[in-house]
């Protein structure tokens, strides 16, 4: 018996290596048992030879696993299992086709004449190797995200108010709706009396509609409050709808573009219906260039998706009336890409510019950041908030945010108890320098080139009559910088050609002192050269400045920006890179000659920061005498006759009332607790 079955079994491994060979890689495999005798080791080594591995896996030399485990059947029928040393093995193969086999093992038994009684048993064990479920796993997740999204979709942050499993729910609006608790009112907004202004009167529409309605009067449908980042646009907004004491809806532009057809012109629809159910309200759409930007730009895919949502939302706003009490405001920065028709007088009407706060309007800001700081018991907060505005021309209200509460942490920091005028002064360099860098080590010779260099621009703008007053220098690395100054500019907004002129010899200073001194020029005025040279093409080309080029004023490319041709010939474009170059050049030249007539004071100044690495003006008053030309800073001007900070604008009669409870209101007020009741 035992000689028969390993014949059989070396019969076996024959038939079944020759069909596999021509059979494709099976997707569907079956484990076959097979009960022999031991295998001794010429056996093995014969096995070995046509092709097995004789190992705890057997494998054909086609690639198909032959052996899965080490177990035996005993001869008498018994199920004790063998160790792999003793070198029983249980024989296992893998096939497709269980009929073809049975039929070769059939025939092989019959060929070697075994009787029917000692044939070889086979056992069939399915086995699967995980290609089956990887191939349905994508089905499966997909299945699973839908079912999810439709049964815990999100609407406004809310659970679908449609009901769950509603396959529509991603049409649905993601507006928000604030009906209560908007603490913002119009004196934490400050630096834009004539916006508040403007906008007071559709508070007060909302507030008492019968005075216009009376006189026949409609009241805008919208506005558009536009300009740069950070001026308040959205502050604005929600002080409006705190001080109506009306619903706030916000949505923001981009909340209406999705990647499916037709879900941008249904969250119009929604987002306007919900508006409506909520009259009187305030629809506030924050970023709106997002979705009313100017039709007929852009691939043919996203633009016929932005344009469907687009002419939705001038359909819903024209679809408004003026009895439904609903005001849209929209916020941009980008107003100039708005599409004409949204634009449009019976849209919005009113378009309303937040810009730069003045020095008046910084002080008020400053005052309002001030209040939830603990100040030192000396200061006097309308003094610092003066100081403070005079120090920071150009900021918005976010970066006067931004400066109370960095002077705040910079206080913590050092744990003191109080923030005093310094921690106030130390947050306004980091902002506008950046961080300071003083684990940064500069080699010596590099010191005193950064040192030469911003003496060059003090000693240059000291004796420049259009210059800005020095402030501060420093060697100290800021940021990307190496060096930093700080200055104390007017508040200007003409400017002669004298007054550019006077500028960009200041900024060749550090560039000219470098040549100068060292007979060298170094990488560290890559700034200065790109300010001079924005500074001159702008006098050429846009103010009219240059007389060979006459009084023409084009458009300059953005930075960053690819311009495909330009508004004027070629013979143009040379004339005006000739005469920015002489200007350049005529800059240059002159600050050589000042720069070599005030080589003893740049020396004393750059061996001055080489020594203490921070100068203040009154270092500078000693070491270059004061300044040969009358100055006065904003600072001084606010104080002496400018007038006081953030003072309101005067009301017209018409608007005196705006914050009183009216009849119209105490109405709404009770059918608002009435429906509470009833909820």
């Amino acid at each position: 018996l035992k000689t028969e079955t390993r014949d059989l079994l070396l019969h076996i491994l024959d038939v079944v290596d020759v069909f596999f060979s021509r059979l494709p890689p099976p997707k569907l495999r079956y484990i076959v048992y097979a009960t022999h005798s031991a295998i001794d080791g010429k056996k093995a080594h014969d096995l070995m030879m046509r092709g097995c591995c004789f190992t705890s896996r057997f494998r054909f030399r086609h690639g198909y696993s032959l052996v899965r485990s080490v177990c035996l059947h005993g001869g008498g029928g018994g199920g004790a299992a063998v160790p792999l040393e003793a070198c029983y093995i249980q024989q296992g193969i893998y096939i497709s086709i269980v009929e073809s086999f049975e039929r070769n093992l059939e025939m092989a038994q019959q060929d070697l004449g075994i009787n029917a009684t000692r044939k070889v048993p086979v056992f069939y064990s399915s086995e699967s190797d995980g290609t089956l479920f990887f191939s349905v796993l994508p089905a499966i997740l997909l299945v699973g995200v839908l079912l999810y999204t439709m049964r815990h979709g999100q609407v406004g942050g809310r659970n679908v108010s449609r009901g769950k499993g509603n396959p529509f729910s991603m049409t649905e609006s993601k507006a928000k709706i604030i009906t209560d608790n908007i603490s913002v009112r119009f004196k934490d907004v400050a630096g834009c009396e004539e916006a508040k202004l403007e906008i007071l009167e559709f508070v007060n529409f909302l507030k008492n509609p019968r005075q216009y309605h009376d006189l026949g009067a409609k009241i805008p449908k919208g506005a558009v409050l536009s300009g740069p980042p950070g001026t308040g646009k959205t502050l604005l907004a929600k002080a409006t709808a705190g001080e109506a004491n009306v619903p706030f809806i916000t949505v923001n532009g981009s909340e209406f573009q999705e990647m499916f057809v037709g879900v941008g012109p249904a969250r119009i629809r929604d987002t306007f219906a919900r508006a409506r159910k909520n009259a009187p309200c305030i629809l506030f759409i924050d970023e709106i260039d997002a979705v009313g930007r100017k039709r007929g730009r852009g691939n043919a895919g996203d633009q016929s998706e932005q344009e469907n949502t687009l002419n939705q939302l001038l359909v819903e706003m024209d679809g408004f009336n003026s009895s439904t009490n609903v005001i849209v405001l929209a916020g941009t920065n980008r107003i100039d890409i708005l599409d004409p028709a949204l634009m449009r007088p019976g849209r919005f009407d009113r378009h309303i510019y937040l810009g730069p706060p003045d020095i008046k309007g910084r002080a008020s800001i400053f005052k309002v950041h001030l209040r939830p700081l603990k100040l030192d018991f000396s200061i006097d907060a309308d003094a610092l908030s003066r100081k403070l505005a005079a120090l920071t021309p150009g900021f918005t209200g976010a970066d006067i945010a931004n400066v109370c509460n960095e002077a705040a942490l910079i206080a913590a920091r050092h744990l003191n108890q109080f923030i005093t005028t310094k921690h106030f002064e130390q947050a306004i360099e980091r902002v506008i320098g950046g961080l300071e860098k003083k684990t940064q080590v500069l080699q010596l010779p590099e010191k005193t080139t950064v040192a030469y260099h911003e003496a060059g621009h003090a000693v240059v703008g000291w004796f420049l009559e259009h210059a800005d007053p020095l402030l501060k220098v420093s060697i100290v690395p800021r940021g990307k910088g190496l060096g930093y100054a700080q200055y104390l500019p007017k508040e200007q907004y003409l400017f002669s050609q004298d007054q550019l002129f006077d500028r960009m010899c200041m900024m060749l200073g550090g560039r000219v002192a470098e040549q100068v001194f060292f007979s060298r020029i170094t990488t560290g005025a890559q700034d200065d050269l790109r300010k001079v040279t924005q500074s001159a093409y702008a006098q050429v080309v846009q103010f009219g400045m240059n007389e060979a080029v006459g009084q023409i004023s084009f458009d300059l490319p953005q930075q960053g920006s690819v311009v495909s041709e330009k508004p004027y010939s070629e013979s143009t474009a040379q004339l005006i890179d000739q005469e920015v170059r002489l200007l350049i050049d005529a800059a240059f030249q002159r600050t050589v000659q000042l720069v070599n007539d005030k080589k003893e004071m740049v020396e004393k100044v750059a061996k001055r920061l080489l020594e203490k690495e921070i100068l203040h003006r009154v270092d500078m008053v000693e070491l270059l005498g004061p300044r040969p030309f009358q100055e006065k800073s904003s600072y001084e001007e606010l104080v002496e006759g400018l007038g006081e900070p953030e003072e309101d604008a005067s009301l017209p009669k018409g608007l005196k009332d705006w914050n009183k409870t009216t009849g119209d209101e105490k109405y709404r007020q009770k059918r608002k607790n009435n429906s509470a009741v009833y909820l």
